[in-house]
């Protein structure tokens, strides 16, 4: 369970109608492969598995309700030996009450009776003639041969070697309510919610449960584990398709399809959702579940739990920016060019614009910015001549670049405007006593500003805007000029990765209809990413590329999502990137470049605490104004210290 990755299972053993034995040893199997085979350390077995879940009046027999006291005894001391945790149904009898409960077991010892709140007593289910409903408050009651054990809905189980890791349950029809019992369990502290149902399958139901487990997860930012009942119920009159569910915070990790494996295994990272609801000022919790008027019933899974080794099995996505289904990813490209065009659209009726000055150098940023900047002027009726594409050739401007800024301007009907910059630089050098023969930082940033303050007079000029090109991936990284590309009058790309960039330009070229736009689109696509402030090379070609520098941002992008929008620590960030990214670069790459990044975000936030207005499109961003309020002198010691531990 290193870094909070919890092995769960949701199992659904074959069971035969009132013949405990049969499910006893049919559960300690399905538990024993689940913990040993798959390594699961939380293991949920669906409603009354130790009896089937349709003995109906024969739940008032005296033999079964026996039998299956004395066989979750047998259970937990088949279990004994695993380091897990496991919920199983069973009917329990307290008080001359009949209650339908998730029993913890957990190495050997019964921990909890968890009894169902909701008894279904419409259509197809009549609970209601043979369960009540269980207490609120937990009471003591002897079963299963121990005496003096918790019953009540408000139970959770806290594992002692991992914190973040409190489990609750729920059953069946808890979850289809109104208000499920599970609000109140994740409320009072429960990062893990296990459900025990026997939900039975008609048409078009397993959507319906597959939707309810996921929101159900997302809303509460908890795991959720669903085990159904399955193979063996009677089907008198209904039929029961072992449908099985882990899902968190919304996201679906794995499901055993109805009438399918009778199996669901993954890893929750319990770690990651106690992250994201500190984050979450709205998210409402009792500091402590006793204040919650829980009872907490600890539980160990072996001294080494924590530390034990967890082999990920999830979909740890290698571009989380970019989803990876062709439909998709055009549905997403198409809402982030609305926010966009959007966003600019209401500047510029705002301000009264009714001209945009762009610095269109022929690379990604600057395309994507002249794209958005003329879906905005078309949202907003104006003519797309106002648009003015400013190219401004340097020092290490190449043919390829200065020609696809031209042909591009050209072909979406702006404004084409050239203004060299070799000459003005030159004289900045002479006024500062800077020797161009010297490329340094110097020499490379004087040109950006030169670039900056022709493009904030021409706006003058025009009375317009000066739209901002620089993307979010850049600005994590400080990869932008201070008071140069850095400053905008409204920054569109301020919160768009550099892996999405190249996305959005493809379905442009893609969906434009027009083909000469489609022509230069696919060959801005195909240069390489530079910002040509260095001379080109003796035949012509693009000298100095970025990736070579700071960085692929394929890698920097993965780390952004992780730091910006999750806080996963740099161990299980550089953990995370070897899973996701390791066939297509090695450890000691990924390491190197994780360092970079750690360095150059923390060292650069000067740069992001002034940054211009521009909209936020995704889930991560680092406006001053919103997302990221860092301060600009934070040391980046405490991570860069982990790193070097590895």
């Amino acid at each position: 369970m290193r870094d909070g990755f919890v092995e769960v299972a949701a199992v659904t053993p074959e069971v035969r109608v009132a013949d405990v034995p049969f499910n006893v040893e049919s559960c300690a199997t399905a538990a024993r492969q689940a913990a040993e085979k798959d390594g699961a350390a939380v293991i949920v077995l669906p409603e009354l598995a130790l009896t089937a879940y349709t003995c109906e009046d024969l739940f008032w027999q005296e033999a079964l309700l026996r039998s299956a006291e004395s066989g979750l005894a047998d259970l937990a001391a088949r279990t004994a030996d695993l380091d897990a945790l496991i919920f199983v149904g069973v009917p329990v009898r307290a008080g001359g009450k009949l209650y339908n409960c998730a029993a913890a077991v957990c190495r050997g010892e019964l921990l909890g009776l968890v009894p169902k709140t909701h008894i279904p007593t419409y259509n197809e289910f009549y609970e209601g003639r043979h369960f009540v409903s269980g207490p609120t408050r937990p009471v003591s009651v002897s079963f299963a041969g121990e005496k003096d054990v918790p019953l009540g809905t408000s139970l959770l189980f806290a594992c002692t070697e991992l914190p973040e890791l409190v489990v609750a349950a729920e059953v069946c029809e808890d979850l289809w309510v109104p208000n499920p019992p599970s609000t109140a369990h994740a409320q009072a502290g429960a990062t893990l919610v296990c459900n025990l149902s026997a939900s039975n399958a008609v048409v078009g139901k397993a959507d319906y449960r597959r939707s309810l487990v996921t929101s159900q997860s997302a809303r509460l930012v908890c795991g959720y584990v669903y085990a159904s009942a399955g193979a063996g119920e009677s089907t008198q009159d209904l039929v029961f398709s072992g449908h099985d569910l882990v899902a968190e915070n919304g996201r679906l990790l794995a499901e055993g399809a109805p009438f399918g494996t009778g199996r669901a295994v993954s890893e929750v990272d319990v770690r990651y959702l106690v992250q994201e609801r500190t984050r979450m000022s709205t998210f409402e919790a009792a500091p402590a579940p006793e204040a919650a008027g829980y009872a907490c019933v600890p539980f160990s899974l072996g001294a080494d739990a924590a530390t034990r080794e967890t082999t990920l099995t999830r979909w740890v996505d290698p571009h989380p920016f970019v989803p990876a289904d062709p439909a998709h990813r055009a549905e997403r490209c198409e809402d982030v060019f609305n926010i966009q065009a959007h966003g600019l659209a209401k500047r510029l009726s705002h301000t009264r614009s009714t001209h945009a000055v762009i610095g269109l150098s022929g690379g990604l940023d600057s395309t994507l910015a002249l794209l958005v900047t003329v879906r905005a002027f078309d949202l907003l009726g104006l003519d797309r001549a106002g648009v003015i594409a400013v190219t401004m050739p340097g020092f290490g401007t190449t043919d390829r670049t200065y020609n696809n800024a031209c042909e591009l301007a050209r072909t979406v009907g702006a404004e084409l405007r050239e203004i060299g910059i070799a000459a003005s630089v030159r004289q900045h050098f002479a006024d500062i006593g800077h020797d161009e023969a010297v490329h340094d930082v110097t020499y490379e940033n004087s040109q950006a500003r030169e670039r900056t303050q022709i493009l904030m007079d021409v706006a003058n000029q025009e009375g317009g805007l000066v739209i901002g090109t620089g993307d979010l991936s850049e600005l994590a990284l400080g990869w932008a000029t201070y008071n140069g590309d850095h400053m905008s009058m409204y920054a569109v790309n301020a919160s768009v990765p550099k892996t999405l960039v190249r996305h959005l330009v493809r379905y442009v070229a893609d969906t434009c209809g027009n083909e000469a736009e489609s022509k230069v689109l696919l060959d801005v696509l195909d240069t390489p990413v530079s910002p040509e402030l260095l001379p080109a090379t003796g035949d012509g070609k693009i000298a100095q590329k970025t990736e070579d520098l700071v960085g692929p941002y394929e890698l920097h992008d993965f780390f952004l999502y992780e730091v910006l929008r999750r806080g996963t620590s740099p161990r299980k960030v550089y953990r995370l990137a070897r899973y996701a990214l390791g066939e297509k670069y090695d450890d000691a790459t990924i390491l190197a470049w994780l360092k970079v990044f750690y360095r150059r975000y923390f060292a650069q936030q000067f740069k992001r605490s002034c940054l211009p207005d521009g909209p936020k499109v995704g889930s991560a961003a680092v406006s001053p104004r919103g997302d990221l309020r860092m301060p600009s002198d934070a040391c980046s010691t405490l991570w860069l210290a982990e790193l070097e531990e590895l």
